[in-house]
């Protein structure tokens, strides 16, 4: 155990230029590459945002852009996905277009969801 101390104590006295030294000889010795370590000691330059654009989206929103010209049938759609809400919020959410139906779901249900609306008249997307 005093050894691996002493060994991070010399580690810790290293200067910038003798770390990337350190970091070649390593990569070298065992064939492996500190590459990825160093992309994410990086998000304080903001190199962070394309990473996690890259990202699969996970989780979705279904929002509500028009209730379209059977406002009936998209609130009753609406009341039939949202049970939380009465038939005034359903009504308010339908009238008050751009609103967001669900928030946070699954692909799939996102897309179950957007087809119930489109097929009652409204116009929908999803984000």
């Amino acid at each position: 155990m005093a050894d691996l101390a002493k060994i991070v104590e010399d580690l810790s006295a290293l200067t910038v230029l003798e770390a990337a030294e350190l970091s070649k000889l390593l990569e070298e010795k065992w064939g492996v590459s500190a590459a990825a370590p160093v992309a994410f000691a990086a998000p304080a330059g903001g190199a962070a945002a394309p990473a996690e654009a890259a990202e699969e989206q996970t989780e979705f929103t279904v929002v509500l852009v028009d209730g379209g010209d059977k406002k009936i049938n998209v609130i009753k759609e609406v009341r039939g996905v949202r049970s939380d809400l009465g038939l005034k919020e359903a009504k308010d959410l339908v009238e008050g277009a751009p609103q967001n139906v669900v928030e946070n779901v699954s692909k799939q249900t996102a897309d179950e969801i957007a087809k119930k609306l489109t097929e009652a008249g409204a116009k929908i997307q999803i984000k």
